[in-house]
């Protein structure tokens, strides 16, 4: 998506609007969190209402049932760890002596060698004045009398609110199907099918999200148990359940249970040993899910970037706390893809969305101009390791090479961009087409500091320069060799040039002409035009249709036996009509993976099921 594209679907007054709506988010709290946690929860919890109703049940046992096991699950949890932290409260007393003993020399560590500094230098600690009054600090300490009544009253809020929530959880189960006919009627006719896509997503994605991580939380939590049991830390079940249960905080969660493992471990141990083993323990199940099991589950089931994730807990923290840390990821999920349907959010999914929103066309045009082989060839190397060089052409390096051609019409690239763009496609075809020592190696293919303005010619020089001036062996077995032809023009002979390395990548001997071509006295000798099974013509643009057509038909007389075809791409908007190019060719492909489908297929039509999917262009 360009600048002015962005421009367009980015409202013109959203300024106004973004400053209303968190105005309301924030001062609307105390009503909105109970409503966005019931909503999140009768999504998560939907699933198994319609299990059991599947299994016969009404809707509202179904409900009730659902509500009654969720939450049997969670007392049950809490009882079992508020007994395990009642134990551990009952272990502390026998801990005080060795966790003073560990702060007295985390003291010598860090403060001593400070103090004995500035004592070196002659500069006296200050001595502290104090303003207020006298019994200001006993004052400060509040009496048990008033802090009992305090923390009552705490307990009383959120035992109110969850009240609250677990009341409106249960009438969102009941009516939600009714709530979810009022919303559509809301949306309005035109918008019916949009806005039931929309929810189905938000839906499935919530609580796809919510059960792999829960899946994920406790994997995790059940290996660090045992890993802690096993270096011998007492209550090792207990942080086993405390990472489970604080990992479902962003990045704030693993930490806090770190803090507390590491600062137990020191109470217990006389040592360091016992902090390191468990700190090491913890650190390396968290890298271990973090890099290589979430990837691999998750996948992209949460649909947003990791830096939003990052950015949606610092906004929805800052507005409502611990909640909206816990509450993050689901909300902005809703309102990435709220913003695939509406157009005033399209902005928050393209910032906010797990895809970039650019095709790999267009992302190796971008990089192109910017001379950045390394990453362009790095992108290669992940394509070519699902398909083969001639997807690659069809789906990456011919759509960047069609948006380079409008933009060199249009006048929008400088000659410098235009000799990036240049070097970085020689580089890039030479580095995965020229040879398996270059590509083994990992190094940049070696290009000359200018290279020529026809690249495809300069391509095929340096072919020939590697493998002869036949491009082949002279004598040839019958009907071995496929030919790739093109007018003397800079967009035919690059796509002559890139078809013939994606039929060589399979092993097939393809070689490439310019045409007119005069046959030497070798070939007519060597009897090699008879040992050409296929030609391929390059599609011309309109304007060169009458020479293409001529040349067709001199390949035609010199070539009697060989099938002529041409691969007409569905980006070329120049190219004349397929009826056009039909009378003077025996077949008219759409991508090089047809016309290399055609070829392995021994110059029979492809099946279906190996021809290439028209475009568009596949998005990552």
């Amino acid at each position: 998506m360009d600048l002015q594209t962005f421009r367009e679907r980015l409202p013109t007054g959203w300024l106004l609007p973004a400053c209303c709506f968190i105005a309301l988010v924030h001062f609307g709290q105390q009503v909105l969190e109970p409503l966005t946690l019931a909503l999140i929860l009768s999504l998560v919890i939907a699933p198994l209402v319609r299990q059991l109703r599947r299994l016969g049940l009404p809707r509202r046992a179904a409900t009730i049932a659902s509500v009654a096991l969720v939450g049997g699950a969670v007392l049950a949890l809490a009882s079992v760890l508020a007994f395990q932290l009642a134990a551990v409260a009952a272990d502390l007393p026998q801990y005080r002596a060795r966790m003073l003993a560990k702060v007295e020399q985390v003291r010598e560590l860090t403060v001593g060698p400070l103090e004995k500094w500035r004592g070196e230098l002659g500069l006296a600690a200050p001595e502290p004045r104090s303003t207020a009054p006298a019994g200001a600090a006993a004052d400060e300490r509040a009496p048990p009398a008033q802090a009992v009544p305090r923390l009552l009253g705490a307990i009383g809020r959120a035992m109110a609110e969850c009240g609250v929530v677990l009341v409106l959880l249960v009438f969102m189960l009941l009516d939600q199907d009714a709530l979810r006919d009022r919303l559509l009627r809301l949306a309005g006719r035109t918008e019916l099918a949009s806005t039931l896509q929309a929810v189905a997503d938000a839906a499935s994605g919530i609580s796809r999200f919510f059960l792999t991580q829960m899946v994920v939380n406790l994997s995790l939590g059940v290996v660090v148990a045992v890993a802690l049991w096993v270096i011998g830390l007492p209550h090792a079940a207990l942080f086993g359940a405390l990472v489970a249960l604080l990992r479902i905080l962003p990045y704030v969660g693993i930490l806090a249970a770190g803090v507390a493992i590491a600062v137990f471990a020191a109470a217990v141990d006389p040592g360091w040993s016992l902090v390191l083993q468990a700190v090491g323990v913890l650190l390396v199940a968290e890298l271990a899910v973090a890099n290589v099991i979430e990837p691999n589950v998750y996948g992209h089931s949460s649909g947003l970037a990791p830096v939003a994730i990052i950015v949606a807990a610092l906004f929805w923290s800052t507005l409502w706390g611990p909640v909206g840390l816990i509450l993050s990821t689901p909300l902005t999920l809703c309102l990435v893809v709220a913003g695939r349907y509406v157009r005033a959010l399209q902005p928050i999914t393209i910032f906010f969305g797990d895809s970039p929103g650019i095709t790999q066309g267009q992302r190796l045009y971008h990089r192109a101009l910017a001379g950045e082989l390394r990453d362009v060839q790095e992108d290669a190397c992940a394509w070519l390791a699902r398909r083969g060089f001639a997807s690659y052409c069809d789906h990456v390096l011919l759509p960047a090479t069609a948006l380079a051609a409008a933009d060199h019409r249009q006048g929008r690239l400088h000659e410098s961009q235009l000799q990036a763009l240049r070097k970085t496609l020689v580089g890039l075809v030479e580095w995965l087409t020229g040879g398996r020592a270059v590509r083994r190696s990992g190094r940049k293919a070696r290009t000359a500091s200018l290279v020529e303005a026809n690249v495809g010619g300069h391509l095929r020089r340096m072919r020939e320069a590697r493998l002869g001036r036949w491009q082949g062996p002279l004598h040839a077995s019958a009907s071995a060799i496929v030919l790739c032809a093109s007018l003397p023009l800079e967009r035919d002979e690059f796509e002559a040039e890139l078809l013939v390395r994606a039929l060589a990548d399979t092993g097939i001997d393809a070689r490439s002409v310019t045409l007119p071509h005069e046959p030497e006295r070798e070939e007519t000798e060597s009897g090699l035009a008879e040992r050409i099974s296929t030609v391929f013509v390059a599609c011309p643009e309109q304007g060169a249709l009458t020479p293409w057509l001529s040349a067709c038909r001199e390949l035609r007389r010199r070539l009697p036996r060989a099938v002529l075809a041409t691969v007409r791409l569905p980006l070329d908007a120049d190219s004349p009509d397929e009826s056009a190019l039909q009378g003077e060719v025996d077949l008219v492909l759409r991508s090089f993976a047809e016309a290399l489908a055609f070829v392995q297929a021994g110059g029979r039509p492809p099946a279906p099921a190996l021809a290439t999917p028209s475009l568009p262009i596949q998005t990552t």
